[in-house]
């Protein structure tokens, strides 16, 4: 909580003009810069404070030595819903930042509100489209126009506790989703789930074979509402109230985390930071405690993919230098880089270069990524994400049934999807 205020204090600074906090490369050799005219670029991102580590110590002054004439000037956010308000009144009125480093489900919203640079006309474009991640790079297409260039991806994987698996007979976790809730069930093992959103229960619906939209993202009847979708989440919701899975995010009383690492829950779903951010010492410890799969097939691919893009905001003040600055950050070098973080590689060639050990933690996300599905690229996804998972908690909490909830979150995300 502490962190969001902080984040939106230095939010309404920056709104009213006034600079506020930031982190620059090499302060003196700023200092030394003003007066003259060096192209400064505002970037805002929203790194962690390892990755914030690697950004100013190596990938900025990096950027730096092969382009003197451009400096970096980096504001580090939260990743919350008032960094994207804050976004969207400053792109508005023509007082965004140059490059943003955005999360890939606000991409879609953003270009269909007009707030991003369209990418095609920059130089060397078509030349670098086909080096991305397709999906990653798909999140940024809309009206025959890329908005967005692919920076750093990631997935989930199912995240269990050996202990238990062990007790219960199991040297490797269940095939199927239904075999692992029969498990807790049988066993009274509790499921950590962090909250009711489309990123943190679509894994588990379309691994007991549900369903959210048709391919092309034009309804959500007749997918949301289908029999196999209610039958799986009358599965999830009946295990919440048997107290068999426990919401981080609604009760914030219990760390997921520490849970499946104690042996006090089954499992729980995370992406690679659930290592990467451990030292060293404790890493190997929780690779001891723990074991980690990739979501069970339901009908097709159950994992979702997460990441950030790179953007320029409508209005910046260097665009040329912006697209230079975009371009280097997705490069190999920068990429590999930040592999270090355990952030994966939106670049091909970053990618074959990486070259992950079986044994490391980040082997089973790499190996993932390229199966996994992307949220809807829709201009409303935000309010979709919204009524969804306040119809997932009416559903949890005994106030509606799955099929009353889930019908009624089908009929007004149809609308979402009609409004264009």
């Amino acid at each position: 909580m502490a962190t969001r205020w902080v984040s939106f204090i230095l939010i309404l600074l920056l709104t009213a003009g006034c600079g506020g906090t930031s982190m620059i490369s090499n302060p003196e050799s700023v200092q030394t810069l003003q007066g003259n005219d060096k192209t400064v670029l505002i970037f805002w991102h929203t790194y962690n404070d390892k990755e914030t580590r690697i950004l100013m110590q190596e990938l900025v002054p990096a950027f730096e030595r092969d382009h003197p004439d451009i400096r970096v000037k980096c504001i580090n956010l939260a990743n919350n819903n008032e960094l994207k308000y804050s976004l969207i009144a400053r792109a508005s009125s023509g007082r965004g930042p140059d490059v943003v480093r955005m999360d890939i489900a606000w991409v879609p919203e953003f270009s269909h509100k007009g707030l991003l640079e369209p990418l095609n006309g920059f130089p060397g474009f078509n030349d670098l489209r086909d080096a991305f991640h397709q999906k990653a790079m798909s999140a940024g297409y809309y009206n025959n126009q890329y908005y967005s260039l692919p920076l750093n991806l990631f997935t989930k994987l199912t995240i269990f506790n050996r202990e238990l698996l062990a007790r219960s007979g199991y040297s490797e976790p269940p095939h199927t989703m239904d075999e692992i809730l029969e498990l807790a069930r049988k066993q009274h093992f509790v499921i950590g789930l962090a909250g009711l959103g489309p990123w943190d229960t679509l894994p588990y619906l379309y691994s007991l074979g549900g369903s959210f939209m048709d391919r092309d993202f034009t309804r959500a009847s007749g997918y949301l509402n289908s029999d196999r979708t209610v039958r799986a989440v009358e599965k999830l919701a009946d295990l919440y109230k048997d107290k068999l899975i426990h919401l981080s995010a609604v009760t914030q009383d219990r760390d997921n985390w520490a849970g499946v690492r104690n042996g006090s829950m089954l499992l729980t779903d995370e992406a690679p930071w659930f290592f990467s951010l451990l030292k060293e010492s404790d890493k190997r410890q929780a690779l001891k405690q723990t074991l980690s799969v990739p979501f069970p097939k339901g009908n097709g691919t159950s994992s979702i993919i997460g990441g950030e893009n790179l953007v320029i905001m409508k209005g910046s003040k260097h665009p040329i230098e912006a697209w230079v600055f975009m371009k280097w950050m997705t490069g190999l070098e920068a990429q590999l880089i930040m592999a270090k973080a355990g952030l994966i590689p939106t670049n091909k060639e970053a990618v074959k270069a990486l070259n992950v050990s079986r044994h490391s933690y980040l082997y089973p996300y790499v190996e993932e990524v390229d199966d996994s599905f992307l949220r809807p690229p829709v201009k409303n996804w935000s309010k979709i994400d919204e009524l969804y998972t306040v119809y997932l908690h009416q559903i949890f909490l005994g106030h509606l049934s799955a099929r009353e909830g889930l019908d009624r979150a089908a009929e007004g995300i149809d609308k979402l999807l009609k409004d264009y």
